[in-house]
């Protein structure tokens, strides 16, 4: 039976890890997904800006999620770049991703975190194993 994109959706917006940090999908399409961050006080770090460990989950969450999409398997992260290019306090963060190159066994995907206002605040990079169901 193939995997519908319906069903990854709903696998990532049932997890508990997902509504912990406080992520919210916005768009999800094959290919195609925006997910949304509203920065609240528990994320941030003793400098009071968003913990590097927040940046480096909205990336590996939304590479992942699109890499899903796309290849319609389960994924495992092997690698994962974060590049921090700015710092946040409050307000709303906003990620997406594209797979650039796709094999039998492993795809490599690349996204980014943008403020409301369009600004880059993160990029990054994530090689993902693909689990062929059996």
């Amino acid at each position: 039976m193939p995997v519908k994109v319906e069903d990854i959706r709903n696998l990532f917006e049932s997890s508990s890890f997902f509504s912990h940090i406080g992520f919210e999908i916005v768009r999800f399409e094959e290919g195609n997904v925006l997910l949304k961050l509203n920065i609240e006080e528990h994320l941030l770090n003793v400098n009071g800006t968003l913990h590097g460990g927040i940046h480096a989950t909205m990336l590996d969450t939304i590479l992942g999620m699109v890499t899903r999409t796309v290849t319609k398997s389960k994924v495992v992260t092997t690698s994962l770049t974060v590049h921090y290019l700015a710092s946040m306090s409050s307000g709303e963060l906003f990620a997406e991703a594209k797979v650039l190159q796709q094999g039998y066994k492993m795809a490599f995907t690349e996204g980014e975190i943008k403020d409301s206002k369009g600004k880059i605040i993160a990029k990054g990079t994530g090689v993902f194993k693909l689990i062929r169901d059996k």
